[in-house]
């Protein structure tokens, strides 16, 4: 048994999972993540982390210091998604927002791993940065810490590490040498027109004609812009217009999100967006220009790959070979890529979430025909267990973290 997966988490797998049943009861919308702060905030003081909290909005950083070496950042997201969960688990969530993406799971497992690491010093060296990030969903979280002088306040860390769940068996975990999740741009745009009566569209402008037209018009935009070799996506998440069936209304709203794994294509699409939007506005001669708001974007998300072979090989020896498996490419977007840069190396890796009740149970003979009949993140039936999840999370993270402090600054 490793040290990772000794007696010390044993003891502290309780009170984890109090603290895991009650992130996950008490979900909270980017930007308001105020008692899940408090919350990680509380543990990472009682471990003896030297605790600031109000970064970048809600953002908590606690520091420990253990004498020179490098300096290691672990990264946890303290926000939850805009939906109704249906787990009909006892603890789930309710009203408007749930965990659905399992950043319930990564605190707890962050949580963990800062109590494992504070608590025996004599396997590394180096400071250890435990960060709780706001507002990942929105993709905005990671610029405001750094905005808000992150690094200039604790220092620049050597190596930037994060986990992130996924509907793999519990207890194992999948790295990339290439992109892990794409890059991405997010949209808000409001066509404008002339509203009137259903009665008399003629003399109206319909802005809800034009926004469908556009609608249809980007699907284009993957079938016949993009190369088939580069994996894009456009999504029109959010239509809104009008309130009456016999009113014409004056404007209508979209939600768009572009992704891609590669820069340049992210670049390309997101540049047909805009320009379809535009086209399709001035062919229905609306009034107005369209207001087009790139509300969040960010970088793919690429990790350093001498990092992820050091973490792979933690890995290894922490949970066996059969355990670690290879992750592709992703449409899925984040925001840790803001981390890196400028020599911070980022090591980035999934963590098996599903029971083996729950997997034994999954129609298919295969592990991919399994994977697509269970739910996925941002479902609201995604349900992480924490009886295996939980401890793997944590061994995953102690392993990575206990790796990249034993190594020199950079």
């Amino acid at each position: 048994m490793t040290s990772a997966a000794s007696a010390p988490l044993k003891a502290l797998l309780r009170p984890l999972t109090t603290l895991y049943l009650d992130l996950h009861r008490h979900p909270e919308l980017s930007g308001a993540e105020e008692r899940t702060a408090g919350r990680f905030a509380g543990w990472l003081s009682e471990a003896g982390y030297e605790v600031t909290r109000g970064i970048g909005g809600h953002g908590v950083a606690g520091a420990l210091r253990n004498g020179a070496g490098p300096t290691v950042l672990l990264r946890a997201e303290l926000d939850a998604l805009p939906l109704r969960e249906t787990t009909g688990l006892p603890y789930a969530s309710e009203g408007e927002a749930a965990h659905a993406c399992g950043h319930d799971l990564h605190l707890a497992a962050a949580a963990g791993a800062a109590s494992l690491l504070a608590g025996d010093r004599t396997a590394w060296q180096g400071t250890l940065l435990v960060v709780g990030q706001p507002a990942e969903e929105t993709l905005t979280g990671a610029r405001a810490l750094l905005a808000d002088g992150l690094y200039e306040r604790f220092g620049r860390p050597d190596t930037a590490l994060a986990q992130h769940a996924a509907p793999l068996p519990a207890g194992m975990v999948a790295h990339g040498y290439g992109p892990m999740t794409a890059g991405s741009v997010t949209f808000r745009v409001v066509v404008h027109g002339r509203g009137g009566h259903a009665g008399a569209p003629h003399l109206a402008v319909d802005p809800v004609v034009t926004a469908a037209h556009v609608v249809t018009r980007l699907q284009t935009v993957v079938a016949r812009e993009a190369a088939p070799t580069e994996p894009v996506a456009v999504t029109v998440g959010s239509f809104r217009a009008g309130d009456r069936a016999n009113v014409i209304p004056g404007r209508a709203e979209l939600d768009i999100t572009v992704r891609a794994v590669g820069e340049r294509a992210l670049a390309a699409a997101a540049a047909a967006v805009e320009r379809i939007i535009r086209a399709e506005c001035a062919a229905a001669a609306c009034p107005r220009d369209p207001e087009i708001d790139r509300v969040s974007d960010s970088p793919v998300t690429h990790p350093d790959p001498a990092a992820t072979a050091e973490v792979r090989a933690a890995h290894v020896a922490e949970f066996g070979a059969e355990r670690v498996a290879m992750w592709p490419p992703t449409l899925a977007a984040e925001d840790f890529a803001h981390f890196g840069g400028d020599g911070i190396r980022l090591a980035y890796w999934m963590l098996g979430t599903i029971g083996p009740a729950a997997w034994a149970a999954a129609p298919g003979a295969t592990a991919a025909e399994k994977l697509a009949a269970l739910p996925a993140n941002h479902a609201p039936d995604f349900a992480p267990d924490p009886r295996t999840a939980l401890p793997a999370g944590v061994r995953a993270l102690v392993s990575a973290a206990r790796s990249a402090l034993a190594g020199s600054p950079a």
